[in-house]
Formats: structure tokens, sequence, C-alpha cells
């Protein structure tokens, strides 16, 4: 790419930021107030971990317009005590993809699954080094992939969207076959671990097959004449 064709994009297109203009503290404070949800919605989920429908149910706590992980925004997670900038908006309101509620069922499951991970592999001697390695990597693998997917979906890109999911429960099924291996299933600590899981994976798949039905019946609707 040339020089020129870096800097082809119009000013207006960089000035264009809508009303928000915030310093590095004001994001800063935002960040963390996502990361908050993410934790809301993980302490929902082993709230609901038995429930049949935990997916719905986490979804309807968490006041969600939806009873799945539409992408829609989920609203203000800035704390009221927060005195915000003044020119956030009228309605305190700012969207960015931490808020959409595909990427925080995603970061808050993967969170779950890496956690209780490094509470079994971080122990000298009871997982193999190689399987530890292993293991997260392909769980960081398919987390990347999914939100690549989740950018997609925030672009309005549906095709790209469900070929990146895909992408991701390939990676799922990597992190499922691991734990599924005979040598591993023979660990006591990998045998434990393993058993909660797999709910938390299969979970993750429910979420993102759903997103990928949803994608194909955009794809598959018509579109309308502009010109009508």
């Amino acid at each position: 790419m040339s020089k020129d064709e870096f800097d082809g994009a119009p000013e207006s297109d960089w000035e264009d930021r809508g009303d928000v203009a915030w310093n590095e503290f004001d994001w800063e404070r935002y960040l963390r107030a996502q990361d908050e949800t993410v934790n809301r919605y993980l302490a929902y989920y082993e709230t609901f971990r038995n429930h049949p429908q935990r997916i719905d149910e986490v979804a309807r706590h968490m006041e969600w317009e939806n009873g799945d992980e539409a992408p829609a925004s989920t609203g203000s997670a800035v704390e009221e005590t927060d005195e915000l900038p003044e020119d956030f908006g009228e309605d305190g309101e700012v969207y960015t993809l931490h808020k959409n509620p595909i990427f925080i069922a995603t970061r808050a499951l993967y969170l779950r699954l890496r956690r209780n991970w490094e509470l079994v592999a971080g122990q000298p001697g009871k997982v193999p080094q190689s399987l530890a390695v292993t293991y997260l990597s392909a769980l960081q693998h398919g987390e990347d992939q999914a939100v690549q997917a989740i950018h997609a979906l925030e672009f309005g890109d549906f095709a790209m969207a469900i070929s990146l999911f895909k992408r991701a429960l390939s990676a799922l099924n990597g992190s499922l076959a691991l734990l599924n291996d005979p040598a591993a299933c023979r660990l006591p600590t990998v045998e434990t671990y393993r058993a909660e899981a797999l709910t938390t994976l299969f979970d993750l798949r429910e979420v993102w097959l759903r997103v990928i039905s949803e994608c194909r019946a955009e794809l598959q609707r018509p579109v309308e004449d502009e010109d009508s």
C-alpha cells in the first residue's frame, strides 16, 4: 500500500467521531465497567449452571431484549455513581463491541474455562506441560476466531461472520479433542476439570450455532429494492 493510499481517507472520516470525545481516563473507566459486565454474566452463569436453559436464563437476568445472545446493545454498564463527561450524550449511552451480548457471553465463558484450567495446570506435576500449553493455546485460538466473527457481525458482514464462527467451532472441537484424549482422561485432575468444562464448551457451541442460524436467515432475506 502506497503512502498516498494510506493517507487517502478524507479528514472528515477521522473527525466524524460523533458527540463523544473522551480522554484516556474516561475510556479506562468505561472499559473497566465492561469488564464488570463480563464478570456479572459469569456470576449468573455459575448461579444457573445446572439449569437446563441456562443460556436463556442468564440472558434474561442480564436484561437483554431477547432470550438468546442476540447482537443488540445491552445498555450502559457505567456505574451511576460515576460522573460522566459533558459530551457523553443525553442518555449516558455509548455503544462499542464490548456491549455486544455475543462478545460478553464468549468472553465470560472462555474466562471460566481459562481460569479453571490455570488452577489445574498450575499445580506442579498434575498436568503434562505439553497438554497444559496446547490446551491453553486451543482456547486462545477459539476465542480469537469468535471475536473476529463478532467484529464481522458489527459490520453487518453476515457471510464472513459465519465463516469465522465455523473456524471458532473447529478450534472448540480441538479443545474437546484434547480433553477427550484417553491419556488425558487418565489424569484425575484433568478428568475433574473435564467434567466441569464440557458443559461450558457445549454452551459456547450453542451460542455460536444460534448466531450462525440468524446470520443465514439474514442472508436469505430478500433485498429490498432501493428504488421502490
